[in-house]
């Protein structure tokens, strides 16, 4: 049976492919896979193990043919994939969830203590050459301790970065979700509240939905207006969830204080003048990238393609 692999992935990833006596074949493309290529590459595959950059639709899968059993995501997200069509053609989707859950967690608290400490602005202080000694009003930032700290979206992820901020800064935890969690209200003393009354309140917001068409944009000019001056917004989940272009205009006016992101709504691109700002840091769509869990990720979707290609349902079956 064949797989092809969009894009080069942790090697134990590969090896494991091979060892089941897969015909493994990587893309040797630097780069995001022109479409035109990804629709040849997959002609006769068994299985694609895709990266959030491809779009899976029905034009690949037909591509593929009769024989393409799933397309497996090497990522929590599968906004590239269409459920749709995978389920008009009985095939099989999958993401890798669970194993990245607290190294998003953890990267998420990163940006969120860089942007309050001025963290990023103090590096560029002193490459620049500019200290010369210590002031006592030098690049004054702000606490997270006992601060407010409203989370939209209490999934693994949600729910993670909620548990650290409760336990380890002793914030008070409001939170959105399409699900009330009564449970978890009451082991952080988490307050469930809409998202306009977090963004009116919250010293701290971060952002844990999925891309759907109900929540692109769901953070816009209109609910920036709502935030507080002094409070700061963090985006970890997909950057179409925010307006880039309201966010601009918001950090440009002082209307909130800062923002911290790791995805973009124009992806690779950011909004025109988000990078000129002090007040914002950006990462590269890097929040799940440490060694271990990238190794993590290839093992489980490698797992649903072999569960797949042995004629099992894959644990991470998004095809209902």
């Amino acid at each position: 049976m064949k797989v092809f692999i969009t894009r080069k992935i942790p090697e134990i990833g590969i090896k494991l492919l091979q060892e089941k006596g897969y015909d493994v074949v990587v893309s040797s493309f630097d780069g995001v896979l022109p479409r035109e290529e990804l629709i040849q590459s997959v002609k006769g595959v068994d299985a694609i193990l895709s990266l959030l950059t491809d779009k899976i639709d029905g034009e690949v899968m037909d591509a593929a043919g009769p024989q393409l059993k799933i397309a497996a995501n090497y990522a929590v997200g599968y906004d590239n994939i269409s459920i749709e069509d995978a389920k008009k053609r009985g095939i099989f989707a999958t993401n890798t969830p669970d194993v990245l859950t607290d190294t998003v967690a953890e990267h998420t608290f990163a940006l969120m203590i860089s942007i309050a400490h001025r963290v990023a602005e103090g590096d560029k202080f002193m490459r620049a050459g500019r200290y010369k000694g210590w002031e006592p009003m030098l690049l004054l930032g702000t606490d997270m301790m006992k601060k407010t700290l409203g989370v939209i979206g209490l999934g693994r992820i949600g729910g993670r970065v909620a548990y650290i901020g409760a336990r380890g800064f002793d914030m008070k935890i409001m939170y959105y979700d399409v699900k009330r969690n009564e449970e978890f209200e009451k082991q952080h003393n988490a307050v469930f509240a809409s998202i306009d009354d977090i963004l009116k309140q919250a010293d701290f917001i971060t952002l844990h939905v999925p891309l759907l068409p109900t929540t692109k944009h769901l953070i816009n000019e209109e609910k920036l207006n709502l935030m507080k001056p002094t409070a700061y917004i963090v985006n970890t989940s997909r950057g179409p969830v925010i307006d880039e272009n309201a966010l601009v205009a918001a950090l440009k006016e002082g209307k909130i204080k800062g923002a911290a992101l790791d995805v973009f709504e124009f992806e690779p691109e950011t909004a025109p003048g988000l990078s000129e700002l002090d007040n914002v840091i950006i990462t590269p769509h890097i929040a799940s990238g440490t060694k271990e869990t990238r190794d993590d990720m290839a093992k489980t979707a490698v797992k649903n393609i072999v569960e797949a290609l042995e004629g099992r349902t894959p644990p991470n079956n998004l095809v209902k």
